[in-house]
């Protein structure tokens, strides 16, 4: 597979004045493959942490932390001497072990010249729960489900790929039936790696959906093993609800809809839990697109999605041949899945997503981000349905200098907005505005 942020860790490597790297992302993104890889690639020698469940590893970083003595009994462990000038050391799981985590201060100030890359997959919630952390004295990369342009790479589309990145809007659409199969695939297959990884190989749906499935389940023991006894069962509430309601006309999340009389505060730690996994993305609303953004941001009023299309198309028992036949997909279920991998291509781009409507009106803009100094609505439309009488409200009542629209129709610069292919989006995001 080709991961986009191993040009980041080549960039941290590079950097003379470099701190730990903690990755950070969900169970079963791809943390620990990426991190082994880079190392296999880079380095000449590379020694392996995975502090769950390793009573050996915690007595080591319990007894000081002085960090020559945690490297030499780390040689010990790996079978060869750490030399700081070929060898990457990885902690793995760090968040099981809170004084490997607080170590990473120490090597920091006393022993930068060790090159440490870090993961945690529950590394949020051990956070909130206490556990100290080494503020200024670490950098972090956040990874998430492979995007449609590391779908493409992985599917061995790398022409494709290439032609998406660049500025040939009249050849991409010469191509166009190509890139919206693979994009209808995508949605299918989604972004988890070992359901990339199978697919690229067997091109098999049914062993997908089961690995899919042996994902969720995973997620689902993690509440029990990870989160508060309380807290649990308005966990598994949140989580199981989450489909009906994006599903229903007006996809904010109703509390109402888990249980009669449910409030916030009776749900807002379930939630901030599932957030912290990286098992959800929360899109709140805002009323007034300005510069802070988040500072406009209703806090109250919020969608949540889940982390990656494919999961969602499993949780929602939807068939391979659903999906691949187009058209009946994105006219039912009310543009979900559409929705849901526009929002994965924005946050992996780095950006905070907002969703606008303004009071006493049906009017309402997917998804809006600030890119740069300016303030971006984006409508998404799951076919080629070229009306956008939300987003016309919207730029009647702001006039901001972009408004996109992504939807299946072509590349097209109208007075007043623009449409950007849905498997163009990406690619979109990653450019400077004019």
């Amino acid at each position: 597979m080709n991961r986009s942020l191993y040009k980041d860790l080549l960039v941290w490597k590079a950097n003379s004045n470099r701190k730990p790297m903690i990755i950070q992302g969900a169970r079963q993104v791809g943390k620990t493959w990426l991190m082994k890889e880079f190392g296999k690639r880079e380095f000449e020698k590379v020694a392996y942490l995975n502090f769950e469940g390793n009573a050996v590893l915690h007595k080591i970083f319990n007894s000081d932390f002085d960090s020559i003595k945690i490297i030499d009994a780390i040689g010990i462990i790996a079978g060869f001497k750490i030399d700081p000038n070929n060898t990457l050391l990885i902690f793995d799981e760090i968040q099981a072990c809170p004084q490997a985590l607080t170590s990473l201060k120490y090597f920091h100030e006393n022993s930068p010249e060790y090159m440490i890359l870090a993961a945690g997959s529950l590394l949020g919630v051990a956070i909130h729960q206490g556990v100290s952390f080494p503020v200024g004295k670490v950098d972090f990369l956040k990874l998430y489900p492979l995007t449609f342009e590391e779908f493409l790479a992985s599917m061995n589309q790398m022409q494709l790929l290439d032609l998406l990145k660049g500025n040939d809007v009249q050849l991409l659409t010469v191509f166009r039936e190509k890139y919206i199969d693979l994009l209808r695939t995508y949605y299918y297959v989604g972004g988890m790696p070992e359901a990339v990884l199978d697919f690229s190989t067997n091109k098999d749906y049914q062993r997908v959906r089961e690995i899919q499935e042996r994902i969720i389940i995973a997620y689902e023991n993690d509440f029990s093993k990870h989160a508060p006894i309380n807290q649990l069962p308005r966990i598994r509430l949140v989580w199981q609800s989450i489909i009906s309601q994006l599903a229903k006309e007006n996809s904010k999340f109703i509390y109402n809809l888990l249980r009669s009389g449910a409030r916030a505060k009776d749900f807002e730690l379930a939630i901030e839990w599932l957030k912290d996994a990286g098992l959800i993305h929360k899109v709140n609303r805002i009323s007034k697109p300005a510069i802070p953004i988040n500072s406009y941001a209703d806090w109250a009023d919020f969608k949540i999605y889940l982390n990656d299309v494919g999961l969602m198309c499993a949780m929602s028992k939807l068939s391979a041949e659903i999906i691949l036949k187009g058209d009946e997909l994105f006219t039912e279920f009310k543009g979900i899945l559409t929705e849901q991998y526009v929002l994965q291509q924005i946050v992996s781009s780095a950006y905070q997503p907002y969703y606008w409507t303004v009071e006493n009106s049906k009017a309402e803009v997917d998804f809006v981000i600030q890119k740069n100094d300016q303030i971006v609505p984006i409508e998404v439309k799951a076919a080629e349905n070229l009306r956008s009488r939300s987003l016309h409200v919207y730029y009647d009542n702001y006039q901001p200098k972009h408004c996109i629209r992504t939807s299946l129709s072509d590349f097209k610069h109208q007075n007043w907005v623009t449409n950007i292919p849905l498997y163009g989006i990406k690619s979109w995001l990653t450019k400077e505005l004019a």
